[in-house]
């Protein structure tokens, strides 16, 4: 079984790698909960399906799926994708999966942070939340990583590295008290150095307006080499983003990451606002203790939601006329990767989107899965 460590990534050499660096493989979780996902979650299964095949192009994909829905998975997903059977209460694996730390000899470990729904009894999203908290553990058991497990609350859409000692993240999630009560800004900054090897903390106020994951960071801002980021934009003063993405504007060029250098701010212009409709709303079921989908709500619609594979960009797009402009940022931005669109909408009527359905693993040396040294 893989072990659970009692000391620190930062104590043992470990860090997070920035997610351009190589994969060995990319994660998912399968969607069913009829209580999010509408018509029983089948459009998102399909949407779901593409994304993996997207990236299984370049890196291995694995799917783990329940046992209910087994046979109906690996009869969608493309047969050069891993499909496992794993319990989880939904599908966003970004957040109640684990985060990949390496060292420089190569050796790959996980950390199987504490999930609470974003926000637990207080302002949770769905109730129970148990077999999601295992997911990190039994990934890593399948991957037999060593493994630490502080008792810290942490989604993985929270944070975004650039690999070489900066992470960013916001106010709005790290510091919320539905998350980790009994810690100041200052024990958070401290968990995250400790755990993600990071010297240099950037706190944004708040992320995309009205995400329900009280405002990750991945779905705002995202690094994209060292010392560059994108930014979610709208040039609508009328819309309340205006004022979200101006001010993180501001406070991101006034700042400096890990090796003192200024950030670089590239904008990429939301669509115009994505809102479910009476039809949509419908057809997902109503159930006491899910947060309801309901017509005419407003989604948190970002292109800065994409996945970075090994050779590709996997980019979700909303049929809007900035589709295109977000493609040709993203192609300047990754020359050597193939950038792939792929309709976000389904996966954002479940309240997230590309890289909120994956985790990447990062590229170690090879495991020597006979026997473990004491």
């Amino acid at each position: 079984m893989a072990r659970v460590l009692l000391t620190t990534p930062r104590s043992d050499g470990f860090r997070m790698p920035a997610e351009w660096e190589p994969h060995s493989g990319c994660w998912m979780l399968w969607p069913e909960r009829s209580d999010n996902w509408r018509r029983g979650a089948k459009p998102a299964q399909h949407a779901f399906a593409a994304v993996a095949a997207a990236i299984a192009r370049g890196e291995p994909v694995t799917v783990c799926v329940s046992p209910a829905q087994y046979v109906i998975a690996r009869e969608m997903l493309d047969p050069a994708i891993r499909v496992v059977e794993m319990t989880s209460n939904d599908s966003w694996i970004r957040d109640c999966g684990p985060t990949f730390v390496v060292d420089d000899k190569g050796a790959v470990r996980g950390i199987d942070w504490k999930f609470n729904a974003w926000g637990g009894l207080d302002d949770g999203l769905y109730f129970p939340w148990d077999q999601d908290d295992l997911v990190g553990e039994k990934v890593l058991e399948l991957e037999r990583d060593d493994r630490y497990a502080p008792d810290f609350i942490l989604e993985g859409g929270s944070i975004d590295v650039d690999g070489e000692g900066t992470v960013l993240t916001t106010e709005e999630c790290l510091l919320n008290a539905n998350r980790n009560p009994n810690l100041g800004r200052a024990d958070i900054e401290r968990m995250l150095r400790d755990y993600l090897n990071v010297d240099s903390v950037l706190w944004l106020p708040k992320g995309v307006y009205l995400d329900e994951t009280d405002g990750h960071i991945d779905n705002c801002c995202r690094f994209v080499a060292p010392g560059e980021v994108v930014l979610t934009w709208t040039d609508d003063a009328g819309d309340p983003q205006h004022a979200i993405s101006a001010e993180a504007f501001d406070l991101l060029a006034s700042m400096r990451d890990a090796k003192g250098r200024a950030l670089k701010i590239h904008k990429l212009h939301q669509p115009s606002p994505v809102l479910i409709t009476a039809e949509e709303a419908a057809e997902v079921d109503h159930v006491p203790g899910t947060l309801p989908r309901q017509a005419g709500d407003r989604l948190a619609a970002s292109y800065v939601n994409f996945y970075i594979a090994n050779n590709a960009i996997v980019l979700p797009v909303y049929g809007d006329p900035q589709d295109a402009r977000a493609r040709q940022t993203l192609a300047a931005l990754f020359p050597t990767r193939h950038i792939i669109t792929l309709p976000g909408r389904e996966i954002l009527l479940g309240g997230g989107n590309v890289h909120c359905i994956t985790q990447q693993e990062p590229r170690g040396r090879p495991k020597d899965v006979g026997k473990r040294a004491a």
